[in-house]
């Protein structure tokens, strides 16, 4: 037989907030009825190519190019994966202030880089979780935003300071 101290429905009460707390209860997330219904956009061509300049090497991907508003508001979203040598940039033309990522409608984990004016990397959301609607903000000035496979970025050494190499920003 059951005998607590604090009785029964104290400890039910107890399994349940710690089960709350620990996700344990929470249904499966889910997107919007927009990836469903084919909200996201098809790859965006011709691929650019792009180096990332680490400790352990240089790193070279093929990123789609998002260089229109409409295609940056987009991104990612509704896409079910990234190939590990793939990713997309997001081009902002000029130095911009108070940046931030979100992953709404983003099916997989990313890695979120936020690229400095001079090319090198500002700062890296890493695993970016799946569906949260939090903002990831970049933490300074920036002119473009490279999203990789979540994980990728810890598999090639990459860190605040490394060098991007792309036709947008200076050599």
């Amino acid at each position: 037989m059951f005998n607590s101290p604090f009785g029964r429905r104290a400890l039910i009460a107890a399994a349940f907030v710690l089960a709350s707390a620990t996700g344990a209860c929470a249904g499966p997330v889910t997107a919007s009825p927009a990836c469903a219904a084919g909200a996201g956009q098809a790859e965006l061509k011709p691929l650019q190519p792009l180096t990332l300049v680490t400790d352990k090497g240089r790193f070279v991907f093929k990123v789609e190019n998002a260089d229109t508003e409409a295609r940056r508001a987009t991104g990612l979203m509704c896409r079910t994966v990234v190939a590990a040598d793939r990713g997309m940039l997001f081009d902002f033309r000029q130095p911009t202030e108070n940046v931030a990522f979100w992953m709404h409608n983003t099916l997989v984990p990313l890695d979120i880089v936020y690229i400095r004016p001079d090319g090198h990397v500002l700062s890296i959301a890493r695993n970016a979780r799946p569906l949260d609607d939090s903002p990831l903000p970049a933490g300074g000035r920036i002119r473009g935003v490279l999203e990789l496979a979540g994980g990728r970025a810890a598999q090639i050494g990459l860190m605040p300071g490394d060098q991007v190499v792309h036709r947008i920003f200076p050599h």
